[in-house]
C-alpha cells in the first residue's frame, strides 16, 4: 500500500485514474459548463482534456466529476459570436459546445462509487475563464476524437502518441524552476512519471544539483524536484519488457520510490542513470543480488527484507503493478482455531509452486501440457498480476479496481472475502495460482478492513461484502498479520526459503528445471518472450503489450544455480508430521548460536579490533622473498620459508634467528608444523617434500610427491595433503619416522585429483571432509575428500589464485587473486556470491567469516567488511608484496612475511 500512501493530492477529486488505460491527460482550463436542455445554473471548475476523453471537475463538492469520451461525442464546435446562445453570458467569445450520446458521472456527492452511466443526447456548452481561445481548445478535441474513432486500437495508440510526441517537442523545461540560481544544466530529454495503472507525460531536466520533472499538464504540481545528494538508490528498470524504466528513491528501505521514470530511449535512460550515479559512488555501496544473499544467509537481514530486495533487484516496483512485489503463502491452516508454528503441517510446501500443491489438480494440468503444441505452459494464468494486486488492496485502492473494471466493482463473490477461501481457490481452483503481496507480512492491515464503509454489493445468500474473514486463529487483523511475519521468520521458513526463491528467481524459473518443478507459465510473462521491436503491425503490437501487462510478468532471473540455504541454529531434522522448534528473531538480533561457532571471546574481541593492529618488531631474516610461516604450539619458535630456499629458525623469546636450513637449492614454497611440534614438513619447487626434525637439527625424511613445483601443503590427522603446479592434488597417509631417523617414514598415496591447470592454492575446511583448490587459470574446485569426487567447479578469477582458505563453518570458501579481486564462494551450491574489488593484487589473507584481513602487493594490510563489501581501513606494512601471513587460533598473535625478505609481529590492540 506504499504507492496509495503517496498519493498526488488529497484534497483533489480528479486522479489519473479516472482516464481509461494508456490514455494521456494533456492541458486543464478554468470554466463553466452548462447543460443546455435544463435549466440549472452554471458551474466553476477545472475542464481536462485528455487523449480519449474530456473532464470537467466541478468546484462544488456535491456535484459529480463529469467524464465524456470523445468516441461517443457526436458534435464538437465553437459558438458562433452573433449567436448569444448561453443566456448566463453577455457574449459567446470562449465557448464552444459539445454534443454526446452518454457520460460517466464520477464520485457523485464526493463518495467513492461505481460511475453512473447517462445515457441518451445531451448536449453541453462550455464557457472559458482563461485567455485561451475556444477555437484552439475546438481544434484539439476534434484531433483527440478522430483518433478516438479509429476502428483499430493501434491505430488510435500511434496518432495519439504522435500527438502527444508533438507537443513534448514544442515543450522545454522552464529553467526558472531551478532551485538555485548557479545550477548548471547537464541533459533535457522527454519522459513519462510512471504510477500504478497510469504515466504522466512531461520533461526530465537533470544539473549537478538536482533531478526534476516538469509534467506537460502541471499535475499534480507544475515541477518535481529530487536533490541528487538525497538519493540513496537507482534502479534501471524494465517497464513494458522494454529496457526504458528508471526508478530512483531517498530511502534506504522504502518500498515506494520517490520518481519512477519511463524514457523514449534507452540512451537517455542510461546516460541519466549513470550521471546520477557518479553521486553515490563515493557513500553508497550498490547491492548485488548475491551481495544481499549474503547478508540474509548470515542472519544480517529478515527473510522479509530480503525478499523484498530481491523483488527490487527483479524489476519488481509497487509503480508498476504487473510488476508488483511477490511473496509466498507461507501457512496453509487457516482452519484451526490455534495457530501452531510448532507443527510442520501448518506450513505450505514451499519447494513447490502454487499450481503444483494439489496433486490432483496438478495430474489435471499436465495431462493438458503433453497434449498442447507448442509452446507449452501448465498454467494459463499468473501468479502475479495487476487484477490480483488490487483483489487483495480492494479496501483501500477502490478508484484503482473501479478503473480496472471500467469503472465498476467485481462480482462481489469474487472479491477478497476470505484468507480461508482465498487459499482454497489457490488450492483447488482451476485458473488460480496467485501468491501473496508484501502488505500481508507489514504492519498496516487496514487492506483487511472496510474502514471508507464502501458497498461493494451483495454475495449469494445476501451478506454485504466488508471486512476480510479472517482465520479462527487470528484474534483481529493486527494478530492475523503479527502471526503471518512469525511464520515468515520462522525457522522452518528460514531453512526452506531458498527453494521458493529458486522457483521465482532463480534456476527453476524457466527452461529444463522449471519442466521438472511443474513451474511453467505462458511464454509472455517472461523476460525475452517476446521481441516488440520485431513486430511491425502497430495493431498487433498493442495487443500483445497490453496482453503482456494485464495478464502479469515473471521477475527477471536473479540466480542460474541452486540458492544457497540460509545459515540457522543446527535442529533435529525432522518429518513434516513431527513438531518443530521455531526460531523468530529480528533483524541484526543474535541467534542462539553464534555462526561462526567462536566460543573464545578473545577471538571474537581480536577481530572486532582488527584494524587497529600496530607494527611491532621486524626481522629481516632471508635474502628472498618469504613463502610461508608456521609456529610451535607455545609461540616461541617461528619457521619460516623463503624463495632463497631456507628453511629459518627464529627465537621470540630471544628475538634472534637460531637456524638456517636448506635441502636444495630450488625455493621453498610452503611449511607446517606437525602436531607435538617435533617435525617441520617443507614443500619445494624441486618437487619434494622435506621432514625437518626440530629436536635434531636436521633433514629427517624426505618424500618425491609430483613431477612439478609443489606449491601448498596441509596437514590433518596423520594425512599430509600436496598440491602441485603439474595440475594434481595428492593425499597421503604419512607416519613420519622417530625423530632420530632410526627408520623410514611410512607414506602412501590415497588420492590423486586431477585438475586441468598448475595448482596453486589448497585448503582444509575445519571438519577434514573438504578440500578446495585454486589454479594458476584462476579456477576453483570443491572436492569430497572421503567420495574423492569434484562437488563444484567454478571459473573464479581471471588469474592465479593466490590463496585460498574455508571460512570457519565450512559455509563459504574465500579466493585471492592476481586479478586485484577477492571472491566468495557458497560451499552448499558453488555459487560465486560475492566480488570484492581492490584494485591492486591480493597475495594472501586471514579472516574469520564475517572481517578479512589481506596482504596486498603493496605491502598494505587491507581490512574487509564482507557484509559491506568494501575495504574499511588500510594499515601500513611491508616495503614490498605481504606474501604470506600466520595467526594463531585465538587470533591474539598475528606474524607477516614479505617480498621485502621481512618477517613482521603485531600486536593487536583491544
Amino acid at each position: 500500500m506504499a504507492f496509495i500512501k503517496k498519493k498526488e493530492r488529497p484534497r483533489e477529486r480528479f486522479s489519473l485514474l479516472h482516464l481509461d488505460l494508456e490514455e494521456y491527460y494533456f492541458e486543464q482550463h478554468i470554466a463553466y459548463i452548462l447543460k443546455s436542455n435544463t435549466g440549472r445554473r452554471k458551474i466553476r471548475g477545472s475542464l481536462k482534456v485528455c487523449s480519449k476523453s474530456m473532464i470537467f471537475e466541478p468546484e462544488p463538492l456535491e456535484e459529480p466529476i463529469i467524464k465524456i469520451p470523445l468516441r461517443d461525442c457526436t458534435q464538437i464546435e465553437g459558438a458562433e459570436e452573433k449567436e448569444n446562445r448561453n443566456p448566463f453570458v453577455e457574449n459567446n467569445v470562449g465557448r464552444f459546445s459539445v454534443k454526446c450520446k452518454q457520460v460517466y458521472l464520477i464520485k457523485e456527492h464526493g463518495i467513492v462509487t461505481p460511475y453512473r452511466i447517462v445515457r441518451g443526447e445531451m448536449d453541453y456548452m462550455f464557457q472559458l475563464d482563461t485567455v485561451v481561445k475556444a477555437a484552439d481548445i475546438v481544434q484539439t478535441l476534434l484531433q483527440l476524437h478522430r483518433a478516438s474513432c479509429l476502428e483499430k486500437l493501434g491505430d488510435q495508440t500511434a496518432m495519439i502518441t504522435a500527438i502527444l510526441q508533438s507537443r513534448l517537442a514544442r515543450s522545454s523545461f522552464d529553467k526558472n524552476r531551478f532551485q538555485n540560481v548557479s545550477e548548471v544544466p547537464h541533459m533535457e530529454c522527454r519522459a513519462e512519471v510512471v504510477a500504478p495503472l497510469v504515466t504522466n507525460p512531461g520533461l526530465v531536466c537533470i544539473t549537478d544539483q538536482n533531478l526534476y520533472f516538469q509534467p506537460l499538464n502541471e499535475y499534480p504540481e507544475p515541477v518535481i524536484q529530487i536533490k541528487l545528494h538525497d538519493i540513496r538508490r537507482i534502479y534501471k528498470r524494465r517497464h513494458g519488457l522494454q529496457p526504458l524504466g528508471l526508478e530512483v528513491f531517498c530511502t534506504e528501505d522504502d518500498l515506494c520510490s520517490d520518481i519512477y521514470l519511463k524514457f523514449y530511449k534507452s540512451k537517455e535512460r542510461d546516460e541519466i542513470y549513470y550521471y546520477i550515479a557518479t553521486f553515490l559512488e563515493n557513500h553508497i555501496t550498490e547491492h548485488t543480488a548475491e551481495s544481499y544473499m549474503l547478508l540474509w544467509q548470515r542472519g544480517h537481514i529478515s527473510n522479509y527484507q530480503y525478499l523484498l530486495h530481491l523483488n527490487n533487484l527483479a524489476d519488481r516496483s509497487c509503480n508498476d503493478l504487473s510488476q508488483y512485489p511477490v511473496f509466498p503463502w507461507i501457512i496453509a491452516d487457516y482452519t484451526s482455531p490455534e495457530l501452531d508454528l510448532n507443527n510442520l503441517e501448518t506450513f505450505r510446501d514451499v519447494s513447490k509452486a502454487v499450481g503444483a500443491l494439489n496433486k490432483e489438480r496438478l495430474e489435471r494440468l499436465l495431462a493438458r501440457y503433453r497434449e498442447m503444441p507448442d509452446p507449452k505452459f501448465m498454467f494459463g494464468s499468473h501468479y502475479s498480476s495487476p487484477g490480483y494486486v488490487l483483489f487483495y488492496l480492494m479496501r483501500v485502492a477502490p478508484e484503482y479496481m473501479l478503473c480496472v473494471h471500467n469503472g465498476k466493482y467485481d462480482n462481489a463473490d469474487r472479491m477478497f472475502n476470505s484468507i480461508a477461501e482465498t487459499w482454497k481457490n489457490c488450492l483447488v481452483g482451476a485458473t488460480d495460482f496467485k501468491e501473496l503481496i508484501p502488505e500481508f507480512f507489514g504492519n498496516d492491515c487496514s487492506f483487511l478492513r472496510n474502514n471508507m464503509k464502501l458497498e461493494f454489493g451483495k454475495r449469494q445468500g445476501g451478506k454485504m461484502v466488508d471486512d476480510v474473514e479472517l482465520p479462527p486463529w487470528a484474534s483481529d487483523a493486527d494478530d492475523f498479520l503479527q502471526k503471518n511475519r512469525d511464520a515468515l521468520e520462522s525457522q522452518y521458513v528460514s531453512e526452506h526459503l531458498h527453494e521458493w526463491i529458486d522457483l521465482i528467481f532463480g534456476y527453476k524459473q524457466r527452461g529444463s528445471e522449471a519442466v521438472a518443478a511443474h513451474n511453467v507459465f505462458h511464454p509472455l510473462t517472461y523476460e525475452g518472450g517476446v521481441d516488440l521491436d520485431s513486430i511491425q503491425d502497430t495493431n498487433e503490437k498493442v495487443a500483445m503489450l497490453t496482453q503482456i501487462l494485464e495478464f502479469g510478468q515473471t521477475p527477471k532471473q536473479l540466480f542460474t544455480t541452486p540458492h544457497p540455504q540460509r545459515i540457522t541454529p543446527k535442529f533435529q531434522s525432522m518429518s513434516r508430521t513431527t513438531s518443530y522448534s521455531t526460531s523468530v528473531t529480528e533483524p541484526g538480533s543474535p541467534s542462539e548460536e553464534s555462526f561462526e561457532d567462536l566460543t573464545e571471546e578473545s577471538r571474537k574481541l581480536a577481530w572486532s579490533n582488527i584494524s587497529k593492529l600496530k607494527m611491532g618488531c621486524q626481522h629481516k631474516i632471508h635474502k628472498e622473498a618469504v613463502t610461508s610461516i608456521t609456529v610451535s604450539s607455545n609461540g616461541s619458535s617461528i619457521f619460516t620459508t623463503s624463495l632463497d630456499s631456507t628453511l629459518k629458525m627464529f627465537s621470540k623469546e630471544s628475538n634472534a634467528l637460531q637456524r638456517s636450513m636448506s635441502f636444495s637449492n630450488m625455493p621453498l614454497s610452503s611449511c607446517l608444523m606437525l602436531p607435538g611440534d617435533t617435525t617441520v614438513v617443507c614443500s619445494s619447487w624441486d618437487n619434494h617434500i622435506y621432514f625437518y626434525s626440530v629436536a635434531y637439527g636436521r633433514r629427517q625424511d624426505i618424500l618425491m610427491g609430483h613431477d612439478d613445483a609443489v606449491s601448498k601443503i596441509c596437514w590433518r590427522d596423520n594425512r599430509l595433503y600436496t598440491a602441485s603446479w603439474d595440475s594434481t592434488v595428492k593425499i597421503w597417509t604419512c607416519n613420519p619416522s622417530a625423530p632420530s631417523g632410526t627408520k623410514r617414514s611410512n607414506f602412501e598415496l590415497l588420492v590423486e585429483l586431477e585438475l586441468e591447470a598448475g595448482v596453486n592454492a589448497i585448503s582444509l575446511n575445519p571438519a577434514g571432509t573438504m578440500l578446495v583448490s585454486g589454479t594458476k587459470e584462476g579456477t576453483v574446485n570443491i572436492w569430497d575428500i572421503d567420495a574423492s569426487k569434484t562437488l563444484y567447479q567454478i571459473e573464479c578469477q581471471s588469474d592465479i589464485i593466490n590463496d585460498i582458505a574455508f571460512s570457519p563453518d565450512s559455509r563459504h570458501v574465500l579466493t585471492a587473486g592476481n586479478d586485484g579481486f577477492l571472491k566468495l564462494i557458497d560451499v552448499q551450491t558453488g555459487m560465486l556470491v560475492s566480488s570484492l574489488p581492490s584494485g591492486e593484487e591480493q597475495r594472501c589473507f586471514v579472516w574469520d567469516g564475517n572481517t578479512i584481513l589481506s596482504g596486498s602487493k603493496s605491502g598494505d594490510l587491507l581490512v574487509w567488511d564482507l557484509i559491506a563489501g568494501k575495504i574499511t581501513d588500510r594499515i601500513k606494512g611491508h616495503s614490498g608484496a605481504v606474501t604470506c601471513m600466520w595467526m594463531n587460533e585465538q587470533c591474539s598473535t598475528l606474524i607477516t612475511g614479505g617480498e621485502d625478505k621481512q618477517i613482521i609481529f603485531w600486536n593487536p590492540i583491544y
